[in-house]
């Protein structure tokens, strides 16, 4: 499964958050990676993986944990986000394969936080924008709502939205949506 080119790391990260600023001190943070992995040539899901991720600079908030469902006893059991950075490279080749999600956010969550942490980034270079890819293959302008997409697509929400396991299976299913359209960008075999 590993050495296929066809496979696709599709990501999506939940992060503390609060219903306006962060109080003093505490910067948002990652407390889920969920990761799905995609095979593209035979057009299905075929694993998918949480990692809890132990916050060291702030702490959740109620409104975070009535938007995730993840709270702060839970996530404090968690893995470092240096050991979390690790299992992506080692359990889903995060360095060598492409990797989507939705938006750019969870992209740059990851940039900020390793360069904070001096954490090295567990991604390589090949990065797709699944939200723009949707918007651009529908005709859409603006921002897309995963959820929206969904209904757009015809396919199911499954599981709770705002859980990283979940929306990574869930963008997973419309990435194989657009890649049933030809809508997909070709992945690169170099």
């Amino acid at each position: 499964m590993d050495g296929s080119p066809d496979l696709l790391d599709v990501v999506d990260v939940e992060a503390t958050c609060w219903a306006g600023a962060p109080p003093p001190g505490q910067v948002s943070e990652i407390i889920e990676v969920g990761v799905t992995v995609v095979d593209l040539a035979a057009g299905r899901r075929l694993e998918r993986h949480r990692v809890l991720v132990r916050p060291e600079r702030c702490t959740v908030s109620a409104f975070c944990t009535e938007l995730t469902g993840l709270s702060q006893e839970e996530v404090a059991d968690g893995v470092s986000f240096a050991e979390a950075c690790r299992l992506l490279a080692t359990r889903h080749r995060a360095g060598a394969r492409p990797w989507a999600s939705w938006g750019d956010y969870d992209r740059k969550q990851f940039v900020r936080q390793c360069a904070a942490t001096g954490t090295a980034y567990p991604f390589g270079p090949r990065h797709t924008n699944a939200e723009a890819v949707c918007a651009d293959a529908h005709g859409l302008r603006g921002q897309l709502g995963m959820a929206r997409a969904l209904e757009f697509a015809g396919l199911p929400l499954e599981g709770r939205h705002h859980r990283g396991e979940d929306d990574a299976w869930n963008i997973a299913a419309l990435v194989l949506h657009l890649a049933g359209r030809g809508s997909w960008p070709l992945l690169s075999r170099g």
